[in-house]
């Protein structure tokens, strides 16, 4: 069997990058799968996508998780279509640019946090609380290098990062024993974000990174299938680095 087979995962962000590898990685071991973006189009042509490939269910939802009302809208919906979840990636996020920390707007500055923050939080609670009372289930926020080793380019996403890391020990306890809460670490990879590099940039990055290179979108999915699996079956609370060894 599977490791998935028969549950129903969810991941917001899901459409592109790496949230689009773990749909695929969940869909491949047996999940069903709800594709969340803020734009309904490219998730539901990546839901089609894997229900070709992987015969499983694929169902596609817009939703702007800097909105609470919207947060909440997708756990109705998600209820509606499935009898239960079992596994939630809060794979979501934002990092615009800014010239200089003095000229952070607050609309971008709420914009970060909502993103990041604020819609985690509530996405974790709502589906976490019927994880526990349905008997169990995963629930992988992704963190952000940035929340351990802060740069001024990136500085809101970074406060808003590590606050996901409180998040995740504080809900391990709260949702403890049924509810496994896990951050999963990305460092640097060559999602689309990196088109925007220049060769300079890349390799400042690569000078930090033990492995000397970036990683492939692709290099996400052993971690995810090991927090959203029965593989991490005593884990719960930590912080799961995939960084390439960054300094």
């Amino acid at each position: 069997m599977k490791s998935l087979e028969g549950q129903v995962a969810v991941v917001t962000g899901g459409s592109r990058g790496l949230g689009e590898q773990m749909v695929r990685a969940f869909a491949a071991e047996g999940a069903d799968v709800v594709i969340a973006s803020r734009k309904l189009e490219p998730c539901a042509a990546l839901a089609e996508s894997v229900r070709t490939e992987f015969g499983v269910e694929a169902v596609p939802f817009a939703v702007n998780v800097s909105e609470w009302d919207q947060c909440d809208q997708l756990v109705e919906r998600v209820y509606e279509r499935f009898d239960k979840v079992d596994v939630l990636v809060n794979n979501a996020g934002m990092s615009p640019l800014y010239d200089r920390l003095s000229s952070i707007s607050e609309l971008l500055f709420d914009k970060v946090i909502n993103v990041n923050m604020k819609g985690p939080f509530r996405l974790a609670v709502l589906f976490g609380e019927r994880m526990r009372q349905d008997g169990g289930g995963r629930i992988i926020n992704v963190g952000s290098i940035e929340a351990m080793t802060p740069e001024p380019d990136a500085l809101p996403y970074a406060m808003a990062k590590a606050a996901v890391h409180t998040l995740t020990q504080g809900l391990a306890k709260v949702l403890s024993p049924e509810v496994r809460v896990n951050t999963l670490q990305p460092g640097p990879f060559l999602t689309h974000i990196s088109r925007a590099w220049s060769p300079e940039f890349k390799a400042g990055l690569e000078e930090r990174i033990r492995l000397g290179r970036c990683a492939e979108p692709a290099e996400i999915v052993g971690a995810a299938l090991f927090l959203a699996t029965a593989a991490s079956s005593f884990t719960t609370g930590t912080l799961l680095r995939v960084d390439g060894g960054w300094a």
